[in-house]
């Protein structure tokens, strides 16, 4: 039998070892190099101060961004003292440039948005559609429920994307909301579902929409928090921030045979119509309302202050429309506090 010393065995030993190693970091080499565009001739080591990982973590360290990156993050319930919500089921003030939450109340909790949907579904048709696109209303404008506001839209009538904006989100008009989801849907159910895709894809992820202009339906809610982000994401708009600015509009479009029809209506914003008052040096910008029995009295605002700064403000379910604009001032009023 040969024998071999401890000295030889050691080296052969080491020298296995030393094979193994080479050939993890080959493996891993081939590994980094084969998959991917990142490549580092050295090996790929968690526990080593200088390899391909830590190359890696370092190269890419300040090149990740989390999602909520450019948003405000909200707790249930935040600073209750600051305002009177007592009338108020849910409300929020979101402070949009520094990125924080200033008020919040059961911000997360699920409640029937009303016309506050329609915020909703201007953002999907601005997405999807052009100012200039010529809507035809179908037979499905015509809307039975009691108490739905409609503009008066029959089979066949015609308007352009811009004219529809500004009666959906002015008059809230729940037969132009139709008319929006038909034309970028094909139809309303398949504009619910682009609606409720829309949301998930900002991170409204505690709502759903069954319909695009907020009649009540069991499956149809939202949060206050998820209100704001949505609001948020449709003020990207220019177009959308010009038509919540405004205090009235007057219109032409037209019927089937051609004929001119003539629309004019205020907003539904009292802060526009002189009959609610904004803290002082708070400027409402813009806004939508929203109302049903279900809902209660809702409101989303878009506000600034003397130095320019943004907010957003969401109200749902005030008991009453004055309660929901007193309730509405003295939370604007937490800005300045």
């Amino acid at each position: 039998m040969k024998c071999t010393s401890k000295t030889a065995s050691l080296r052969s030993h080491t020298k296995i070892r030393f094979m193994n190693s080479v050939f993890m970091a080959c493996l891993c080499l081939i590994l980094l190099t084969g998959c991917g565009s990142d490549s580092y001739a050295i090996p790929y080591d968690a526990y080593s101060a200088n390899s391909s990982f830590t190359v890696l973590s370092a190269d890419r360290a300040g090149r990740a961004e989390p999602f909520a990156t450019d948003l405000c993050i909200a707790n249930e319930n935040y600073n209750e003292d600051m305002a009177d919500m007592s009338a108020a089921e849910a409300a929020g003030l979101f402070s949009i440039g520094d990125k924080q939450t200033l008020y919040s109340k059961n911000v997360h909790e699920r409640l029937y948005p009303a016309s506050l949907t329609k915020v909703m579904t201007a953002l999907v048709a601005l997405k999807n559609g052009n100012r200039e696109d010529v809507l035809t209303a179908s037979a499905n404008v015509k809307i039975t429920e009691s108490g739905a506001t409609l503009s008066g839209l029959k089979e066949g009538d015609k308007m352009t994307l811009d004219q529809a904006l500004r009666i959906l989100l002015l008059q809230s008009a729940n037969d132009v909301a139709v008319m929006i989801a038909e034309q970028y849907g094909g139809t309303v159910e398949h504009f619910c579902e682009m609606m409720n895709e829309e949301a998930k894809s900002i991170g409204a992820t505690n709502c759903n929409f069954a319909n695009p202009h907020g009649l009540t339906d069991e499956a149809h809610y939202v949060t206050a928090y998820d209100m704001y982000l949505i609001f948020n994401e449709a003020c990207k708009y220019e177009l959308f921030k010009e038509i919540i600015g405004m205090s009235s509009y007057s219109t032409v479009y037209y019927d089937a045979a051609g004929g001119e029809i003539s629309f004019e209506k205020p907003s539904t914003n009292w802060y526009f119509n002189g009959e609610a008052t904004a803290p002082t040096g708070i400027t409402v910008l813009g806004g939508k309302t929203g109302t049903t029995s279900a809902a209660g009295n809702c409101l989303v605002l878009l506000s600034s202050d003397t130095s320019g700064k943004s907010y957003i403000s969401v109200i749902l379910k005030a008991p009453e429309r004055g309660i929901l604009y007193t309730e509405m001032t003295d939370l604007l009023s937490v800005i300045q506090k």
